[in-house]
């Protein structure tokens, strides 16, 4: 997550960017996740000697070669026109500690041909970085920026995709066309609700800087590990589990950078605008699709793709969406996706039509509504997660219900931490008080519940189910406060020959009082008389 300490370095890092000659906002996001990408690599490299040291094997693979291998310097057509630096040399740890004047040479020279090299040939990482450029114009730029990047914290591995929502932020386009990344522990709790298998073929058709992927890749390391000891689910795993789309250039190059970190060099992470090009490629390729869409309105009847008007007629995104998860999915897949409220109570025919697909036609299985502060600062849209299966026969007999209220931040556009941050996501190990604070344990452990206890729960309590005949009946209404009932204090009522006994007794006080009032107006009126 975005702390005040990383804010207050990248804004350092920004300005000094500026001031240096770089006025065009997404060249500097463009250099500095260029750059990001090559102190990443440099970590990913010293994690992997620690674990080879540890097991006493060899290192599968070194990104830095420090033999007599060297950076070939190449024409704009990849041509090789001479030898250059060590590999080495590009070794953040060792790159950050050049002369300047060295430094900028190496990163003019070397950066761009080094970064092109990684992934299999072929491999999207290769293309996307195929139209990277370098262009910091001086030495003593290069050489201030990559001294503040060494002091950028970089704990956790998805600190890459934090400080790109930051550097959003700061070129105004967060929120822009709908576009805003998904917090890391929502991720983690809708991926935690489908849990990826190691046969799993897994897609977000608006992969923005790949966070669900990563989520996923993460699930699957802490719950399968053998998968990497299986040489065909190793394959597979590295090779064609991962897929993901967007029509973002600098996206694509982003999120093809954050599956390799993660290593997974070789992920399709693919451009396509998925919402105008025909999906007859992709139709039924996917078992499971996680995603938070794009909402930015409508689109003009005629970009739409008609294989997807052909499932709802509509222009509205976020039904050109679900329309999208339905097309790709395999029968049998699953899905958990945000949605931005309207689609669960929208009363056009559309967003009707859409919802009577979900409960009649495919299996809906969850509704978890989210806090509106969720996606905060960038937007306080208030959202939704969807879990459904694609099965073309129904099988929805009820739906599951959660209201959760709290993810452990605070729910404005500070988004404070509450709990500690070790103690985000669903796999924390809460206190009563901090399970207070977040909710997200509890919706995991409730979800798998669902089939059981949950179903006898009552419409007073967070979570419940609701079967489909009665969402059906309420015109495949799927807001939770459709169904909940209020929870009423329980009133002890007195007894009716009680309640006489109290009335006579306040008449009899009642004409006491009388009596004594009309006394004392009796004397007042004698004094004055006299």
């Amino acid at each position: 997550m975005i702390t005040g300490e990383i804010r207050t370095k990248v804004d350092t890092i920004w300005n000094a960017m500026w001031t240096g000659g770089l006025s065009n906002p997404a060249t500097v996001m463009e250099q500095l996740t260029l750059l990001l990408f090559l102190k990443g690599l440099d970590e990913t490299q010293t994690r992997a000697e620690r674990q080879a040291r540890a097991r006493g094997t060899a290192l599968e693979r070194d990104l830095f070669p420090d033999n007599h291998d060297s950076i070939p310097i190449v024409d704009e057509q990849g041509e090789k026109v001479a030898d250059g630096r060590p590999y080495g040399d590009l070794r953040w740890s060792r790159f950050a500690t050049l002369p300047p004047a060295e430094m900028q040479e190496a990163a003019e020279n070397h950066l761009i041909p080094f970064l092109r090299r990684l992934g299999s040939d072929g491999a999207p990482l290769r293309k996307h970085m195929a139209s990277a450029r370098y262009e910091i114009p001086t030495a003593r730029l290069l050489a201030k920026v990559v001294d503040l990047l060494s002091d950028l914290p970089m704990r956790q591995r998805d600190t890459k995709g934090d400080l790109y929502e930051y550097m959003l932020s700061k070129i105004a386009s967060a929120g822009q066309n709908g576009q805003f990344r998904t917090p890391r522990h929502i991720i983690e709790l809708m991926v935690a609700m489908t849990a990826p298998r190691r046969d799993d073929v897994i897609c977000d058709p608006a992969c923005g800087t790949a966070g669900f992927l990563v989520g996923a890749a993460e699930y699957l390391r802490r719950h399968d590990p053998d998968a990497w000891t299986d040489p065909d689910a190793r394959l597979h795993v590295e090779t064609a589990m991962f897929n993901g789309h967007d029509f973002d250039g600098t996206m694509l190059r982003l999120g093809a950078m954050n599956m390799a970190l993660h290593g997974f060099e070789d992920a399709r992470i693919t451009y396509r605008d998925s919402l105008t090009e025909e999906h007859g490629d992709e139709a039924e390729a996917y078992s499971l699709i996680l995603a938070n869409p794009p909402f930015a309105g409508s689109l003009d009847a005629e970009a739409v793709a008609k294989d997807l008007t052909r499932i709802v007629s509509t222009r509205k995104t976020e039904l050109l969406f679900l329309a999208l998860f339905l097309r790709l999915l395999k029968r049998g897949g699953r899905a958990a996706v945000v949605v931005p409220d309207g689609v669960l109570f929208g009363s056009n025919k559309a967003h009707k039509e859409v919802r009577r697909m979900l409960v009649e036609d495919q299996q809906l299985q969850g509704v978890v509504k989210l806090p509106a502060g969720v996606f905060r600062p960038y937007a306080g849209v208030s959202t939704a997660i969807l879990m459904f299966q694609r099965t073309d026969s129904g099988g929805t007999e009820g739906v599951w219900f959660y209201d959760l209220r709290a993810d452990g931040l605070s729910l404005d556009d500070k988004r404070n931490l509450l709990v500690d941050e070790n103690k985000l996501g669903p796999w924390a190990d809460l206190t009563e008080a901090e399970a207070a604070l977040n909710d997200l344990p509890d919706a995991l452990a409730r979800w798998r519940e669902r089939e059981g206890t949950e179903r006898a729960r009552p419409r007073t309590a967070r979570s419940f189910v609701v079967p489909k005949a009665e969402i059906a009946a309420a015109g495949y209404d799927l807001s939770l406060n459709r169904y909940r009932e209020i929870e009423h204090d329980a009133v002890e009522h007195e007894a009716p020959a009680e309640i006489l006994s109290r009335l006579r007794e306040m008449e009899r006080e009642i004409s006491e009082g009388l009596d004594e009032l009309e006394a004392m107006l009796a004397g007042v009126a004698l004094e004055a008389a006299e």
